[in-house]
């Protein structure tokens, strides 16, 4: 299992990166909590803490995509460094504030201001990876572990938040999410060898949003169902276990849920699959909606502590799912602005999740809380459902630029390209794509460059989608070897073992 991330991480620049953006990450699990442990302390308001709190995600969700379409245009450091001091400096103007007992209005505006410039620093590392890797498999494991680096930041983050704000000082949780942001995101974007290219300056400014596309509307509106979810697990273990009079065990049994999506996401990245990704993503939100409503029906602390446990299999690699699906949906130059969107997506999710679950333990205790879980989940699958004719196209869509040689197989024609002579191979790989010249009477018709296909099943050019095929340096990480036939085999398996 360990030889597919030591291979990913063996690629130069690869380790130093993920590194400083994991530590770049923990802010996003900091802050919050740190907000509503300090405010609810030196100004004695519940109240005032969760609408500060509420301040920084909904800043946040506005103004992330926004940073992340500069960051595609113009790349992450130009954008981002200046953008993480501003961030920073309001962070410290929170801490300020709250520290001389200031208005209100003072924690609103510093609050709004480092949520708008914070960024999606995780959104960028992935963008970094679909850049440097070379083949599926390999992207496939990078977004997997990416992901069970997340799940370790949420889950170690609020711990280690409570423990300094509660035992050192009310604000040692924002000079820990200062210290993080500055070291890590400094660190991350100083990198300029694998930062991703941007487009040239000569090339249109993109239209429109990447939003406008059906399939990333359903992605995202999925993210809102699993945020919700998210934010009222939370909300109705704390409930649950209160109610058995041993609210201290919450914190554990949140750690377990995270822990299994963590053990989920090591081994989903450590093989490649033979599915088609939509079937994939599709099983995973149906798994997802299963282990969610089984929470409601067990009694005892052990019994929920399995059960969310098994759940939290279906979280990290329907995760893992949705970031493939969205790189195959968006341009290569706007993968940044599509990955955000799906974080801005979640943290929208998370907020409605949390406020629900939270109405309904005060009306009906835990009970309530976990039904504002069931309803997310099922109402997450329903959309899934729904838009499965998007997921699938998606899933299908492929590069036309490949190599001859992974061309060949992914097209049955494995035979054909090893009975070639190697005088006849020389040209195509090292030009390691295929040329279509129109007009050109030396040049091969794509006919005579495989045999059996005809020139119009492909579309010509760097950019045109065709489904079939797989490019190394831009296709997802699904695993799937073929998926022209949506069966999840591989034609080319029979011509190499022969």
């Amino acid at each position: 299992m360990l030889n597919s991330y030591r291979d990913i991480l063996s690629i130069p620049g690869a380790w130093k990166f993920s590194l400083a953006g994991s530590i770049a990450r923990f802010p996003m699990s900091i802050v919050g909590i740190s907000q509503i442990l300090m405010v609810s302390t030196l100004y004695e308001s519940y109240t005032l803490a969760g609408q500060i709190s509420a301040t920084n995600i909904v800043s946040y969700a506005l103004f992330a995509p926004v940073l992340a379409r500069l960051v595609d245009r113009f790349g992450q450091a130009r954008v981002m460094f200046p953008s993480v001091t501003i961030s920073v400096l309001s962070l410290i103007g929170v801490i300020v504030s709250a520290l001389v007992q200031a208005p209100i209005a003072f924690l609103y505006v510093f609050t709004a201001i480092s949520g708008a410039f914070s960024g999606s620093l995780g959104s960028m590392v992935r963008s970094r990876w679909t850049h440097i890797v070379k083949t599926p498999a390999q992207l496939h494991t990078a977004f997997a572990m990416e992901s069970t680096i997340d799940e370790f930041v949420y889950m170690t983050g609020p711990i280690i938040a409570t423990v300094l704000t509660t035992g050192v000082h009310p604000m040692a949780g924002l000079v820990l999410t200062i210290v993080l942001a500055m070291g890590g995101g400094y660190w991350l974007l100083s990198q300029r060898a694998t930062e991703p290219p941007t487009s040239a300056p000569t090339d249109p400014k993109p239209k429109g949003s990447v939003m406008a596309k059906p399939v990333m509307i359903a992605l995202a509106t999925v993210y809102i169902g699993a945020g919700a979810m998210f934010g009222a697990i939370d909300i109705s273990v704390v409930a649950f276990t209160e109610a058995l009079g041993v609210k201290s065990i919450s914190g554990l049994l949140l750690g377990i849920f995270a822990g299994g999506s963590m053990l989920a996401g090591l081994l989903y990245g450590a093989r490649t699959w033979r599915f088609p990704l939509w079937k994939l993503f599709v099983g995973g939100v149906m798994f997802l909606a299963l282990g969610a409503t089984l929470t409601s029906f067990s009694k005892t602390i052990i019994g929920v502590g399995v059960i969310l446990f098994i759940t939290g299999f279906s979280v990290s690699p329907t995760m893992i799912n949705v970031n493939a699906m969205v790189q195959r949906a968006v341009p290569p130059l706007r993968l940044t602005e599509g990955l955000t969107w799906m974080s801005t997506a979640m943290n929208v999710g998370v907020s409605l999740g949390s406020a629900l679950a939270g109405q309904m333990v005060d009306k009906s205790g835990f009970k309530g809380g976990f039904l504002v879980v069931i309803v997310s989940a099922w109402t997450m699958l329903a959309v899934t459902l729904v838009s499965i004719p998007f997921l699938r196209e998606t899933s299908r869509k492929r590069r036309a630029r490949l190599p001859m040689e992974l061309r060949s197989r992914r097209l049955g024609l494995g035979r054909i390209w090893k009975r070639r002579p190697e005088s006849e191979n020389t040209q195509s790989m090292a030009s390691d794509s295929i040329s279509i010249h129109e007009g050109d009477p030396a040049s091969p018709s794509l006919e005579d460059q495989l045999p059996g296909v005809r020139k119009e099943d492909v579309e010509s050019g760097p950019d045109a989608d065709i489904e079939g095929t797989t490019d190394p340096a831009a296709d997802i990480g699904d695993g799937t070897t073929d998926t022209a036939a949506g069966d999840g085999t591989n034609p080319g398996d029979e011509d190499e073992k022969a």
